[in-house]
């Protein structure tokens, strides 16, 4: 046997164990818990942390980069994050919000860059235009004043508007070609954006983490059941499927970021602030072209507007992607609907989410969002010539020869209870966290992974506000920003950006 196999049999074996004692459990395997860990970790080396992960590995499922868009959500691109208000108006609050938690995210990856944890940049982030494109008069109305109203404000100074199919077709000719030239179009673009392999900075997180001795990762285990202790910490069953073998692991503070399974997992938990929650479904598809000459005719990110009826997350866009160092197109999503709540998962997942509790929510959204349902059944109808239809809205001239169907994860977005309404759905992501802070979960979807670090630091302001005084030079030193407010202190903001992208690369 080779040295090298000799330590991945080590590895395996590593992996099948479990601590009896833990003082964080992290529930899953994807860039959410490995964010935690490495900040936990950081800022107090003695933590004896345990991660399990259901699967052979990590960053199988939403972390996977075929499992998701690989935009480094920004709000450069995305229109969803800009409300056209009724006086004519555009609102730009979440816009400031996620472009500031992504910013927080690239600081705290450069800093780890810096220190030798992750490798590479160009492994999992890349320089990529982020841009917007409508067609249509009132669109293109909307896209200018929205333009207007972000380019004014100092996270936004980067970008570009044109209305000239000419400079657009400069920006990315696919748009362009075989488009009629009596056609309204309008763009904007922000050269700073990204492209991000979410699965690599996970897989490279992860690695840091099981050099650790007082960290320990156990795949193929599930967790079967959640209990309070009468110390008020946790005791957690979990079942290693590959042995068929039950252990408990006690441990005061639990994280559930187990995807779309984190809301069963919080249901399992009891506790009174996850009552009411529910969980809807939506699976996506894309279709992905390999082909290098039309790739190398598109370098950019290309939003959309949604249509009727559609979830956000369904924002059409035209995506460069790099992979493993090698570019491909990509253009959707098309969304589905399936009962599970991982591609992994159970076709029983949403019928056994549904309880006393959170009943009479998921029923006020289900008769409240129709036109959503409706949306749902045409996407689930359409036919290869439908997809590359509605991709020719985007590139005239695309051939369904070069294309083919790709399927992508699954995203449980949220339900939760309304005074008003009973319950309404939201969409984003939100923290789900015991009063005493001893269980925190997150649910949700997009921009979730983009703004990952900033998510996981809310987690530590919940769950750990003892600590935050002790650990706020730390916290400082790993992340510039967390002590000072770049919405308004434009100097600090433009001093921290810079640092950061010059070692990343971007």
């Amino acid at each position: 046997m080779s040295h090298d196999q000799a330590l991945k049999n080590n590895d395996v074996d590593a992996r099948r164990e479990t601590m009896e004692e833990a003082d964080v459990l992290l529930i899953g395997g994807g860039v959410m818990s490995a964010t935690l860990g490495v900040l936990l970790h950081q800022l107090d080396p003695t933590l004896n942390i345990q991660i399990v992960e259901a699967l052979a590995d990590v960053a199988r499922e939403s972390s996977n980069p075929w499992n998701n868009a690989g935009t480094g959500h920004a709000a450069l691109c995305e229109l969803n994050y800009t409300k056209e208000l009724e006086n004519g108006d555009v609102d730009i609050t979440k816009a400031l919000e996620i472009n500031e938690a992504f910013q927080v995210s690239k600081q705290f990856w450069a800093y780890l860059t810096e220190q030798g944890i992750l490798g590479d940049p160009k492994e999992f982030i890349n320089a990529v235009p982020h841009m917007s494109f409508v067609r249509g008069k009132k669109n293109v109305g909307y896209l200018r004043k929205r333009f207007e109203k972000m380019q004014a404000h100092h996270f936004f100074q980067d970008m570009e508007f044109t209305d000239d199919a000419e400079t657009v077709s400069e920006w990315t000719p696919l748009l362009t070609q075989g488009r009629p030239a009596h056609e309204a179009i309008a763009a904007t673009r922000v050269n700073s954006g990204t492209d991000i392999n979410f699965g690599a900075l996970t897989e490279q997180l992860v690695s840091y983490l099981e050099a650790q001795d007082s960290i320990k990762l156990a795949t193929n285990h599930i967790v079967k059941d959640l209990k309070r202790t009468k110390d008020g910490g946790w005791q957690i069953k979990v079942r290693n499927m590959e042995r068929g073998i039950n252990r408990k692991i006690k441990a005061p503070f639990v994280f559930v970021g187990a995807g779309g399974a984190s809301l069963p997992l919080l249901q399992k938990s009891d506790i009174p602030e996850g009552k009411g929650f529910g969980g809807f479904p939506v699976s996506g598809q894309f279709l992905v072209c390999d082909n290098p000459e039309i790739v190398a005719k598109h370098e950019a990110k290309v939003y959309g507007k949604a249509a009727v009826g559609a979830p956000p997350m369904s924002v059409p866009h035209l995506d460069t992607r790099v992979i493993d160092g090698k570019k491909t197109l990509l253009f959707g999503p098309f969304a589905g609907f399936s009962p599970k709540f991982l591609k992994s998962g159970s076709l029983l997942d949403l019928p056994s989410s549904v309880k006393i509790s959170n009943l009479i929510p998921m029923l006020a959204v289900g008769k409240d969002n129709l036109d959503l349902t409706k949306y749902l059944i045409e996407q689930c109808m359409l036919t290869d010539e439908d997809r590359i239809d509605t991709l020719r809205e985007f590139f005239p001239e695309a051939e369904l020869e070069h294309w083919h169907l790709e399927t992508a994860g699954q995203r449980v977005q949220i339900i939760k209870k309304d005074e008003k309404k009973g319950g309404v759905l939201q969409f984003g992501t939100e923290i789900v966290a015991a009063e005493d802070g001893s269980i925190a979960a997150l649910l949700g979807a997009s921009p979730g992974a983009s703004c990952s670090v900033a998510v996981m630091l809310d987690v530590l302001k919940q769950c750990f506000p003892d600590k935050l005084d002790q650990w706020a030079d730390k916290l400082t030193t790993m992340v510039p920003g967390f002590s000072k407010d770049m919405k308004q202190d434009i100097e600090a903001y433009r001093e921290i950006r810079k640092q950061a992208n010059d070692v990343l690369g971007i």
